[in-house]
């Protein structure tokens, strides 16, 4: 307790410098105490370069200095950003992109006479050429792997006309194209600092860099020549400036969020989810207008992957390799217990299959999972050849620390039907080299969607794909041809049901145990609205007010 102390006390002192930077810089101080929007991140920021957005923390600090092609709205359906429309060839291959002419970088010293200039189309070619490029290292250069050319995928037809071509028809491209590791930057800056770029960004983002003490704070400011407006025709953000503190320490951070001197809490710690949260998920009642509870769900599912690769010998030696044992598993173990006793009803029983709920194409009535039926374990059991479990092995789960309750509930629960669980506890590190080299049996996972897509799940059981994505090293020759047959359809119907159809062929196989959908949880201070929520978790701060 003495150390969230001692950071509380040295994040007070920031925030102290920081109002009178922001004091100096926003005007008046009622209009500095309304306009400013803090948070805090646990983990450092390591670049403001968007081909560097792996990281969710870089990813929220990176959408408000910069902007994409395409977006995803609050549903997840992707919509227009710097792009006003786009249409797609016959052949659905080339995306032609007609781009806002209203939208200029960021004031610089790298422009003449350090006023931003207008975004073209050649920034767009340079900046996604740029992810590609070895030189720049970027660990989102994946994106585009056997998509396209680095060469002539990418075209500037005119200064507001962008091209990009595929080699082969893949509809999630729209998705991928939102992602931060899209963002435009202009050349300028990139050849000025070079590695430098990491802290002097430039974007045509809602905000402006302004300040940067790494890994205490973070300090941006309103973009005047922002182009987007609200539906009043008032120029976006609301917010003359954004505040970020790095408090490494949760119980701190929630300490200054109860003193109103944070915004907003993302997720709640497991050392104070109790005293928040009734087991049901709900606010507490002595909280109630003190704090806006908001819950959504996020592209997250958290499951128990099993390796089932015929060619592996220790697969061949697993009983885990027979269908009815893996079947038997998924339907012993009772989910909607461990969300309420473990999870605060944090998330969502994952019944519905693999991919998970907040996507577009989810659909809970087409895809069908694993019911708690203890009965029914028991019977696969008997005819795996195990009666009540007599003389299956002891079965391995290998998950790591943080995990290690959720996988003892698992084990306990297995228990009663016959099966036995050895739970190991590893490190992060060593759990995905085994993963990666196929040598974990049974062990617990997490996805997160790269983008707004069902793909981004599916493409973990496409039998071509190695480890990563497909851990699981799960090969259907039907689910093969229907996953590549749905890359090219461009009807969302039609797609939705390819998806569905290979979700339920990834559940009947039983390649994989969901465990639970997870969900954006956030804290929000009563006086702060227009703070929409999203499945992908970003941080939407341009219509954002303080009242």
């Amino acid at each position: 307790m003495k150390s969230c102390y001692c950071q509380a006390v040295i994040i007070r002192c920031w925030v102290a410098l920081l109002g009178s930077w922001l004091l100096w810089s926003c005007g008046s101080p009622e209009k500095q105490r309304l306009s400013v929007f803090r948070y805090n991140s646990t983990n450092s920021i390591a670049s403001l370069d968007p081909a560097f957005a792996k990281s969710q923390e870089v990813i929220w600090a990176v959408k408000q200095l910069y902007n994409t092609l395409v977006e995803p709205d609050s549903n997840l359906v992707i919509r227009p950003s710097l792009a006003r429309q786009w249409r797609v060839s016959a052949d659905h291959r080339t995306y032609t992109f007609d781009l806002r002419t209203d939208v200029y970088f960021h004031d610089s010293e790298v422009f003449p006479g350090g006023k931003g200039r207008r975004m073209t189309a050649q920034d767009v070619v340079y900046s996604l050429h740029r992810i590609m490029d070895p030189a720049t290292a970027s660990p989102g250069a994946w994106i585009f792997n056997g998509k396209l050319s680095a060469d002539s995928g990418f075209r500037a037809l005119n200064d507001s006309t962008f091209e990009l071509t595929l080699y082969r028809p893949f509809h999630p491209v729209l998705g991928i194209l939102s992602m931060q590791y899209c963002s435009i930057v202009p050349h300028e800056a990139i050849e000025k600092y070079g590695k430098d770029f990491r802290s002097h960004p430039c974007g045509t983002g809602p905000f402006r860099f302004f300040l940067w003490e790494e890994g205490q704070a973070l300090v941006l400011h309103r973009h005047p020549d922002y182009f987007e407006k609200d539906s009043t025709g008032h120029q976006l953000p609301y917010l003359e400036a954004v505040q970020v503190s790095f408090l490494e320490s949760k119980a701190a951070e929630f300490l200054l969020f109860r003193q109103g001197q944070l915004d907003f809490m993302n997720d709640i710690d497991a050392s104070f989810k109790d005293e928040v949260l009734t087991k049901q998920g709900r606010l507490r009642k002595e909280w109630e207008g003190k704090m806006v509870l908001n819950k959504h769900p996020y592209l997250n599912t958290e499951y128990l992957g099993f390796l089932v690769d015929d060619g592996n010998r220790l697969v061949t030696a697993s009983p885990i390799h027979l269908k009815k044992i893996r079947q038997a598993i998924n339907y012993g173990i009772d989910r909607t217990k461990m969300m309420t006793y473990l999870r605060n009803g944090i998330g969502t029983a994952a019944m519905a299959g693999f991919v998970p709920a907040g996507l577009p194409s989810f659909d809970s009535s087409k895809v069908k999972g694993y019911p708690f039926n203890p009965t029914l374990s028991r019977q696969l059991l008997k005819e795996a050849g195990y009666p009540q479990g007599q003389g299956l092995p002891v079965i391995r789960l290998l998950s790591i620390p943080i995990y290690a309750d959720l996988a003892n509930y698992v084990a306990s629960q297995l228990q009663e039907v016959g099966i036995r669980i050895q739970v190991e506890i590893v490190q992060k590190s060593l759990l995905l080299e085994q993963t990666a080299k196929s040598q974990a049996l049974f062990f617990r996972g997490s996805w997160i969607a790269d983008y707004p897509d069902a793909e981004s799940y599916l493409a973990m059981f496409y039998s071509k794909n190695p480890a990563p994505p497909n851990y699981t090293r799960y090969k259907n020759p039907a689910f093969d041809a229907l996953y590549e047959k749905s890359l090219e359809e461009n009807n969302d119907s039609l797609r939705y049901a390819a998806y569905q159809a290979m979700d339920n062929m990834i559940t009947s196989d039983a390649a994989v145990v969901p465990l639970f959908y997870d969900e954006v949880v956030r804290l929000v201070q009563p006086n702060v609205s227009g703070f929409p929520g999203n499945g992908m978790n970003l941080l939407e701060l341009r219509w954002v007010k303080k009242r």
